[in-house]
């Protein structure tokens, strides 16, 4: 798969490319998308760092995989395509912004008005075979995306790192606690916030406290 290096993230995808773990998964990415319906589409396969560049980050919200449904991943962590029902992370999510700063949500699930606030949307995993979740996990993903929190926690001071969930967590170890500001959390799925481990985290409020410019969550 050909790489076109998303402007403002040339060094850290340089760097990446010459590794041959990198270049394995590049092959392997290829042939699942020849031979296996896989999300996002192909082309926004990059989209969270076209839509956010590093010097634009301010906030970085880790998931796990793309969601594996029809039409509805587009290359940004929780996001959904335009005119594609809310899942229920999403939902919940969009629940907890509105109880934590007592406003409405946009009704779109295309998350790409956080993006261009500066809020990158990374997956642990950036693609997915359809109806077969984690079936990308543990071919490469994962050491690329510990590379980008690797090299935003030393490029840039004061990102504000949502971690949600065990898996969120324990991406987020490599992260320098004294110079970012770190939020926890339970998952947003509905197994985590029913039990009590989502709802009340006050993420959003919290994010805009610690930033000079607040991020409009609506």
């Amino acid at each position: 798969m050909t790489t076109n290096v998303p402007p403002g993230w040339t060094d850290l995808f340089t760097a990446e490319a010459r590794k041959s773990y990198f270049q394995t998964l590049m092959h392997f990415v290829d042939e699942e998308y020849q031979i296996q319906t896989c999300y996002p589409p192909k082309q926004q396969i990059w989209r969270a760092f076209e839509q956010c560049t590093l010097d634009q980050t301010r906030v970085v919200i880790i998931g796990q995989d793309p969601y594996h449904g029809p039409g509805q991943a587009n290359g940004m962590s929780f996001s959904v395509a335009e005119g594609i029902a809310h899942p229920p992370s999403l939902v919940n999510i969009f629940k907890e912004i509105q109880q934590d700063l007592n406003v409405i949500p946009y009704p779109s699930g295309d998350l790409n008005r956080w993006s261009n606030q500066g809020v990158l949307l990374l997956n642990a995993t950036l693609t997915v075979r359809a109806q077969q979740a984690g079936s990308h996990q543990k071919k490469g993903w994962e050491t690329f995306t510990d590379a980008v929190i690797k090299h935003i926690n030393e490029q840039r001071n004061s990102i504000v790192f949502m971690l949600w969930g065990g898996y969120a967590k324990r991406k987020g170890r490599i992260i320098d606690r004294k110079k970012h500001h770190v939020l926890e959390s339970g998952h947003p799925s509905p197994l985590s916030a029913n039990r009590g481990y989502w709802f009340g985290n006050k993420h959003f409020s919290k994010a805009n406290g610690y930033l000079d410019n607040p991020i409009d969550w609506r």
